[in-house]
């Protein structure tokens, strides 16, 4: 086949895959999204298609000699398509939302059965150990050394001009605060592959030894800063173990009792539902941090703001986890 007989069956193609490239080159998603389809230009779920026909005409001006115009032409036009084709693709912040606001709490609502059992183990004991260092202050000795209850004293004197901490800058301490609660969360999902004993004792010890602390420190005359520090980054920083426990006990009962699966089965799927958790705990955790770090070490702030505050970061938390996704439909 010659050049011009070539050019003239498909130039019209030419054009209209030019055209297409042209369009998406400058118009933004949003207003592609918005755009009339054009009749003259190929649809997108054509391109693959177009492109592949494209490389094989490259190919074929290639080996017949044609014009050095052509084939130049056609190499950039093929240059093009590859790198709209093969791109990576755009971070959607959308579908992050979603799951977030929806996927997630669903996520939770359908693990409630292990959900209720985590919160049981975590917040019994806390609030045992809360009332018995109250009416036995001599079993904090049992459960701390002198040197760290000396720092937790430290840390929430009435006096001191930051709450929950010694020193260190806001940022410095948003960092150490990401780091520590973020193994914590995955501390205790994980332990859920020790048949769930892990996370039974994990949700356990950390009930207890934050209710003794609380009820040392209440019993000092600490207990107003501490109770301020804790009760903002409280509801996402406390939810968020509860979840990680409950992601954890779901994941050692597939373990222990695949029923009808095998095994391998039931404890894959226990690591999907619990990998699909632990992205909404983490981004509960970090929020945590931030809230910590930037708002809960403030002394300046009276008890009524810090309660007031936390009473709304609370509402949202329980509303969210309640409500989430409610009447819409689930992405997989």
């Amino acid at each position: 086949m010659k050049q011009e007989q070539f050019v003239a069956r498909y130039q019209q193609e030419w054009q209209a895959l030019e055209g297409w490239l042209e369009q998406r080159a400058h118009l933004g998603r949003r207003r592609r999204a918005r755009l009339a389809p054009d009749p003259a230009l190929p649809a997108d779920a054509e391109f693959p298609q177009r492109y592949r026909r494209l490389c094989q005409q490259l190919a074929l001006a290639r080996q017949r000699g044609y014009s050095p115009q052509l084939v130049a032409r056609l190499q950039h036009l093929m240059q093009r398509g590859h790198t709209l084709l093969y791109r990576t693709p755009a971070f959607r912040w959308r579908r992050v939302l979603e799951f977030l606001l929806a996927d997630f709490p669903q996520q939770v609502r359908d693990q409630a059965g292990v959900m209720w059992v985590s919160l049981a183990l975590f917040a019994l004991p806390l609030v045992a150990s809360f009332v018995l260092v109250q009416l036995h202050p001599g079993l904090i000795h049992l459960l701390m050394d002198n040197a760290r209850l000396a720092q937790m004293e430290r840390m929430y004197d009435p006096s001191a001009p930051n709450l929950g901490r010694d020193s260190g800058s806001d940022w410095m301490m948003f960092g150490y605060y990401i780091m520590n609660n973020i193994s914590i969360g995955l501390r205790t999902f994980a332990s859920g592959l020790l048949a769930g004993v892990g996370t039974v004792l994990v949700l356990l010890f950390n009930g207890i030894t934050i209710g003794a602390a609380a009820g040392h420190l209440q019993h000092v005359g600490h207990g107003d800063p501490f109770w301020r520090f804790v009760v903002g980054h409280g509801a996402f920083e406390l939810t968020a173990i509860v979840i990680a426990g409950g992601a954890g006990l779901q994941l050692g009962m597939r373990l222990v009792a695949p029923g009808r699966q095998r095994r391998v089965d039931a404890l894959r799927e226990g690591g999907r539902i619990g990998a699909q958790l632990c992205l909404g705990i983490a981004a509960m955790l970090l929020v945590a941090a931030f809230i910590e770090a930037f708002w809960s070490s403030i002394a300046s702030v009276p008890a009524w703001g810090k309660y007031s505050v936390a009473a709304v970061l609370w509402t949202l938390v329980l509303a969210w986890l309640w409500r989430g996704g409610r009447g819409g439909t689930r992405a997989h």
